[in-house]
């Protein structure tokens, strides 16, 4: 059997890695400033996350949702406390695009309306339901059964008035959009969408699957806006490679037995492996350190005359290339050993641990000034 072949693979092979770093086959050393999608928040092989895991893998490993997991319960404690939302509930599953599903489903059973509005250049994942609210007609599949998804321009207020009424569900918005371009919603607009799903009984879902997890400096990027959801999706960052996601539910919301369900979401290396995360992020003071550095990487960006456009919060940046440096993205892989990320043809995407140090990002912008001094 051979592998169904969806995905444009670079021909370079890891086998090994630790912070910020990964070796191939060859023991070549390549700088990660990707991480795989923003997944690898507190680098590559910490060693307390190893420990975390190599214990509970001498305990027990999986058993399903029918029995009691405290291990769920401390995440749970945990999330809420590091998060600022300690009174919302958590249901978990595998990915963030299960955990958008849920959302949704969430917002239909609470509201009894279909109707959902999401943004344009979106990607929440690629489940049927996370498919219909994400802006890229390359996915998009007929959905019209369950929902009724209207896309609205990014930062456009006099569309929040038009669109949003009592006949929708939920409006679903990236804290920041990543696949989409690393494009960021004004604090003024997140605020009014939130009045206006509120005068609606519209509930408020914020996907910080990308953007969550201390990636801009606060534990979400809606709280820059001090914005505040019904409903927030985490993944990616939170297991740190391990596949797990959530859905932080606010109080109001009563569950009912069966309401949503999954049968691998919650297991014991899972949530052995969140708390991992939670607790390094907190002792090495992670957010701070992402902002701060952060910050330093996009004014040096915006400092150079080659990059346009520069934006971005924290350890999530991006920033556009001008004609003649196109190629930068591959040139850096390939010549530099730099993984990073893309959107469209010509944006470059960082999303590195939020432990990169400053002689990392030194490293980097060497990379960079070799390169653009050829033009």
């Amino acid at each position: 059997m051979k592998l169904f072949d969806v995905y444009p693979l670079f021909p370079i092979e890891p086998v090994k890695a630790s912070g910020s770093w990964l070796w191939d086959v060859n023991n070549k050393k390549y700088l990660d400033l990707y991480g795989g999608h923003a997944v690898i928040s507190i680098g590559h092989n910490h060693p307390h996350f190893v420990a975390r895991l190599t214990e509970q893998l001498h305990k027990i490993s999986f058993y399903s949702n029918s029995v009691k997991n405290t291990l769920q319960e401390e995440l749970a404690d945990k999330l809420g406390q590091l998060s600022g939302y300690p009174t919302y509930q958590l249901f978990l599953c595998n990915s963030g695009a299960e955990a958008n599903e849920n959302a949704i489903k969430l917002a239909s059973f609470v509201t009894g309306r279909k109707k959902v509005i999401a943004f344009q250049k979106a990607f929440h994942g690629r489940t049927s339901g996370a498919v219909a609210v994400t802006d890229n007609k390359k996915i998009v599949a007929p959905f019209n059964a369950v929902h009724e998804v209207i896309f609205l321009p990014l930062n456009d207020v006099a569309a929040l008035h038009q669109h949003i009424d009592e006949t929708v569900a939920a409006v679903l918005i990236e804290g920041i959009q990543g696949v989409g371009g690393i494009y960021i919603p004004e604090a003024s607009f997140l605020q009014q969408l939130s009045a206006i799903c509120k005068k609606n009984g519209t509930l408020l879902i914020a996907d910080e699957v990308q953007s969550g997890y201390g990636r801009t400096g606060k534990f979400f990027a809606h709280q820059h806006a001090d914005s505040q959801p019904d409903l927030i999706t985490v993944a990616k960052g939170m297991g740190n490679g391990f596949p797990i996601g959530g859905v932080l539910i606010h109080p109001s919301i009563q569950p009912w037995s069966g309401m949503l369900g999954t049968t691998f979401g919650g297991n014991y290396l899972a949530c052995a492996a969140a708390l991992a995360v939670l607790e390094v992020i907190e002792k090495e003071n992670l957010m701070h350190h992402a902002q701060k550095i952060g910050n330093e990487i996009l004014e040096r960006l915006k400092a150079s005359q080659y990059f346009e456009d520069v934006r971005g919060k924290g350890l999530m940046i991006g920033f556009d290339l001008p004609q003649p440096l196109l190629h930068l993205r591959n040139t850096l892989l390939t010549e530099h050993s730099i993984f990073t990320g893309e959107a469209k043809a010509n944006t470059i995407r960082l999303l590195p641990s939020l432990a990169l140090t400053k002689e990392e990002a030194t490293y980097f912008f060497s990379a960079l000034e070799k390169e653009t001094s050829k033009y």
